[in-house]
């Protein structure tokens, strides 16, 4: 089996030293070298490309971003980029997507193990998916990770025990999941949506910081209320609640109506926000009244939860391959035949509002 190899492009030796630490107990990672500014990096790439990059947005005579925009012109990578990410980050977050990187995640937290460890799985993770994105132009067969801690289903967040079936009369809902290419996935979901749509409850794989300015983002730019969800948020008509960063998302119902709660927790398929968690929540207080999405990205989040909605006969719908940038969590939901549905995410809209 062919090893990832990676380049990464960091300004300070601690990092560089860490992350290729982290990256190498993967097992399938290898590092192809290590770069303390962008022309560094330039001469590396120029001798070899690797795989992917991991690049970070603040160094010394090239910024990150300068340096993102100039390897989607010239020789399109697949770019992870890891940074310090503060509330002035998001917003270089969210040029890093719109510029081409396949994924923003934060420096790892060295201050408890457990943070430790969970930043290790973001950024293999966050690596794994570069490297089967669409960029990449070729697939590869991308085995387990070693030392993988273990794997987390929803019973550690929410029961599966489900209400009885749900009046005709009870308000509609939406729930959508996705992870890598889900940021623009969504937005091009949310655009084909009319005002008066019934609420929409939204897993973004991102980091904490990022939800917020990610969906401030998209408030500014479509016609719908688009908001980071907090604790006792109502569902309403028109408006979409996006999981914040580093929290699970779970729909509840009061009488006819309903809201959400924002829930710490262990990770759930190595996520948090997980889909899993919010399609199960869905499941449980909406049944055959919700509509469940779920998009581009890697591994299996949300295919189970896809599952447990259609089984309370919700409408559910998994993208197509065509038009993922990485075809992995619709195709295990595709495999548990949890899709009534299989469609291109320019068309998907179009057809929730028909169901």
């Amino acid at each position: 089996m062919k090893k990832i190899r990676v380049l990464i492009v960091d300004d300070s030796a601690v990092v560089r030293q860490s992350l290729a630490g982290i990256l190498e107990t993967s097992g399938i990672i290898e590092i192809m070298g290590t770069a303390a500014d962008p022309f560094i990096a330039a001469k590396k790439i120029s001798t070899e490309v690797p795989d992917v990059i991991t690049l970070d947005v603040d160094m010394p005579r090239m910024d990150g971003l300068t340096f993102l925009k100039r390897i989607m012109s010239q020789h399109p990578i697949p770019v992870v980029m890891i940074s310090s990410l503060t509330k002035q980050g998001s917003t270089q977050a969210l040029k890093a997507m719109e510029y081409g990187a396949i994924e923003v995640i934060p420096k790892p937290n060295l201050v408890t193990r457990e943070f430790f460890e969970e930043a290790r799985i973001q950024i293999i993770d966050a690596v794994k998916a570069a490297s089967m994105s669409r960029l990449t132009r070729r697939k590869q067969n991308i085995g387990q990770a070693t030392s993988v801690p273990e794997k987390h289903t929803a019973d550690v967040v929410i029961p599966k025990t489900y209400l009885k079936k749900h009046s005709p009369h009870t308000a509609k809902i939406i729930a959508v999941g996705a992870s890598t290419g889900g940021t623009e996935a969504i937005k091009t979901f949310l655009e084909g949506l009319p005002v008066d749509a019934p609420g929409v409850v939204v897993v973004q794989h991102m980091p904490e910081v990022f939800t917020k300015a990610y969906a401030t983002r998209l408030n500014g730019l479509l016609p719908l209320d688009i908001k980071e969800a907090e604790d006792g948020d109502t569902v309403t008509s028109g408006k979409v609640l996006i999981a914040p960063g580093s929290h699970h998302l779970l729909l509840k119902r009061r009488g006819i109506e309903y809201s959400v709660e924002v829930k710490a927790g262990p990770l759930v398929n190595r996520h948090r926000p997980s889909v899993d968690v919010l399609f199960r929540s869905v499941a449980r207080s909406a049944g055959n009244n919700a509509i469940g999405v779920l998009l581009t990205g890697m591994g299996d989040d949300g295919a189970a939860g896809l599952l447990e909605m259609k089984e309370t006969n919700a409408k559910t719908i998994a993208q197509n391959e065509a038009t993922c940038v990485v075809f992995g969590m619709p195709k295990e939901a595709i495999k548990l035949d949890a899709a009534l549905h299989v469609l291109p995410i320019h068309k998907i809209a179009g057809e929730v509002m028909n169901l």
